[in-house]
Formats: C-alpha cells, sequence, structure tokens
C-alpha cells in the first residue's frame, strides 16, 4: 500500500490520497505515483479533468516528514534532497498541467498538502479547510512553491502568514490566493458532475461567497511590520508597535527558527520580484537541499513532532544571533548545482 489511489473516474483522472490516520502526509512513493499520473494523463484523450482529494477528514497536513528525520538523524542527508527534488518536480508539473486540475481542500491542507492542492487551476474549500505554510515552526522554509503563493498575497501578508505560521479559513485562503472556490457542501455531488462531464463548469455554480476574511483585516498590520528589510528590525517594529496585533504576532515570530525566519523573508522577497515557480522553487531547493545538514529542520521535528517537548533548541536562538554569511550560504547554489524542477533527471 502506498497511501495513494489513482484511477479512471469517468472523464477524469482522480487522485484520492489514502492515509487518513495519518493525515494523508506525502510520503516519497505517493510523490512519485502523482508525478507518474500526471504525466500519462497529459495527452490521453480519455482524461479531461483531474480531480486531486484526501481521504477523512484533511486533504493533506504535510509530508512525512518522521522519515526525513529519521534519516536526518542519521547522517543521510542525499535522501531529503532527493525527495524535495521529486516532489518539487511534481508540483511545477501539477501547476502547468494543460488539463483543468480540481483540488478538494477539506480540513488541514499545509506544507506538502499546499504543494499538492493550491498549484491546481481550480481550488475548493469549505467551512472546515484549515491552510497554512507552517514550515519555520519546525526549522524549515515555506517550500513546495509555497513562497512563491506567498509573495502573491496582498500586500505584506505573506511575510505575516510565513513568519507566524497562521492557519487560514476558506475565507482566508480565497483572500490570500491560496484558493480559489468556496463551496460549503455538496462536494460529493459537485465530484460526480466533475468526473461525468470532464468539465470544471460546475464548480461555478456550487461556488457561494465566503464569509468576510479577518486575515483581510490584518493588512495595514502587516504592510506596516512586515515590510522591514530584516529579521531583526522586524522584531523590533514588532517590539516598539502599540498596535492591538502586535504581541500576538511578536509571540508567534518568538516560537519559531530564527534561521528559518530569517530566511522565510528572503525566499519571499526573492521569489516576488521573480514572479516564476521554477524560480521559486530552485531557491526553495537551495535550503531545503541543506536542512537537515545545516538548518534547524532535524530539531525542530524532534521538538515539534517526535519527542513533543515543545522545546526546540534551535542552532541561534536569538534574531541578531543569525550570522549574514550563513543566510548567503544558504540561499547559494548547492554543490551539485541548481535544481531544474522542469528535468526529470535523477539528482541521486
Amino acid at each position: 500500500m502506498t497511501g495513494i489511489h489513482i484511477r479512471r473516474d469517468g472523464r477524469a483522472g482522480r487522485i484520492t490520497l489514502d492515509r487518513p490516520e495519518a493525515l494523508n502526509a506525502l510520503t516519497w512513493p505517493m510523490v512519485t505515483e502523482i508525478g507518474t499520473a500526471l504525466e500519462a494523463w497529459r495527452d490521453d484523450p480519455a482524461v479531461a479533468l483531474i480531480l486531486i482529494e484526501g481521504e477523512g477528514r484533511a486533504f493533506c497536513a504535510g509530508g512525512d516528514i518522521r522519515e526525513m528525520h529519521a534519516r536526518g538523524t542519521a547522517g543521510d542527508h542525499d535522501y531529503g534532497r532527493r525527495f524535495w527534488a521529486d516532489e518539487y518536480r511534481m508540483n511545477l508539473a501539477l501547476a502547468r498541467h494543460p488539463k483543468p486540475v480540481v483540488a478538494f481542500l477539506q480540513g488541514a491542507v499545509m506544507g506538502g498538502g499546499v504543494g499538492v492542492g493550491c498549484h491546481a487551476s481550480h481550488r475548493i474549500v469549505d467551512g472546515t479547510s484549515r491552510v497554512a505554510m507552517p514550515e519555520c515552526a519546525i526549522g524549515l522554509v515555506p517550500d513546495v512553491g509555497g513562497s512563491l503563493l506567498l509573495a502573491r498575497a496582498p500586500g505584506r501578508l505573506g511575510e505575516y502568514l510565513g513568519l507566524t505560521a497562521r492557519r487560514m479559513d476558506a475565507a482566508d485562503a480565497v483572500h490570500a490566493g491560496f484558493a480559489d472556490a468556496f463551496v460549503p457542501s455538496g462536494w460529493d455531488e459537485l465530484k460526480r458532475a466533475l468526473c461525468t462531464g470532464g468539465d470544471p463548469a460546475p464548480i461555478a455554480e456550487a461556488a457561494a461567497e465566503p464569509e468576510a476574511s479577518a486575515l483581510a483585516a490584518l493588512r495595514p498590520f502587516a504592510d506596516a511590520h512586515f515590510d522591514a528589510p530584516d529579521l531583526p528590525a522586524l522584531l523590533s517594529r514588532l517590539e516598539a508597535s502599540d498596535a492591538p496585533e502586535a504581541e500576538a504576532a511578536l509571540q508567534a515570530v518568538g516560537k519559531v527558527s530564527p534561521l528559518s525566519a530569517a530566511l522565510t523573508l528572503a525566499l519571499v522577497r526573492a521569489a516576488r520580484a521573480d514572479g516564476t515557480l521554477p524560480g521559486a522553487l530552485a531557491l526553495e531547493y537551495r535550503i531545503t537541499s541543506r536542512a537537515t545538514e545545516h538548518g534547524d529542520f532535524v530539531e525542530g521535528i524532534r521538538a515539534l513532532i517526535v519527542d513533543k517537548d515543545g522545546a526546540p533548541r534551535w542552532r541561534y536562538p536569538a534574531a541578531a544571533e543569525v550570522p549574514p554569511a550563513l543566510l548567503e550560504e544558504m540561499l547559494s547554489p548547492p554543490p551539485g548545482g541548481d535544481l531544474d524542477p522542469a528535468s526529470r533527471k535523477d539528482r541521486a
């Protein structure tokens, strides 16, 4: 069992993430099978549309990071590099697919789940949806093209979301550009219509207007504080602020890895300047390819997922302690050269 069910259903190619006991966390075989299916359906005249869904109460809560922790702890840093390379290729293939891709994003949609669901051409949320890029909290950075999604959010909400790991509800996800349509009920009927007709038109008919986005109301605060040039300056602004949102934001940013937070600021701003998904994925890979060896990722997983003591020992406990030279190194091309996410070349 690989935790995924892929088949033809009427005029649709249907992908069901099927690890409900693990909130459909992505394993390497799942990533590979999705990529293979996307390629097979590109020129298949019997497949007019692709439908991606998750079994159970979550769409996908992220990647299978326990295995990453075990490998990294054992000194096997190549495992993560090869996993991320394959995952990023799949993310780009999904985003560039010539056929409509419809993702049903219920429950937790985080990290790797954003990579599978939020690059689809039609992204559907409901009242249970909770979308986030919480990687800084586990010593990583927003990846799977998430840095570009954050960069495209209005104003400085991308920096705010990336550094605070805030979870978005349906209205927030639509406002920030992580989702397209709020369909509060009737998903089974909608899925049947999509598979039967092979056309995404029924989505618009089923969609409703979400409630007002609380995230939208936070934009003036985010714009005023999260446009600081670097992490120490950003924290100083929050500390000096009399805005009612400042204390909660300061506490949230204070919990994440300072190294990851500083790198996330750089990633989001670079993605905003570049504006392309291949560029964002390549820059993300520069960091993630070093994450288990030189970053806080292994320690973050230990503290929050494995031991669950909630007390990570970050390499640099304070933002001012993060060496600028290390940031420059982590953002430089890796020893094996930059990842070309459009290439199938094996980097192992």
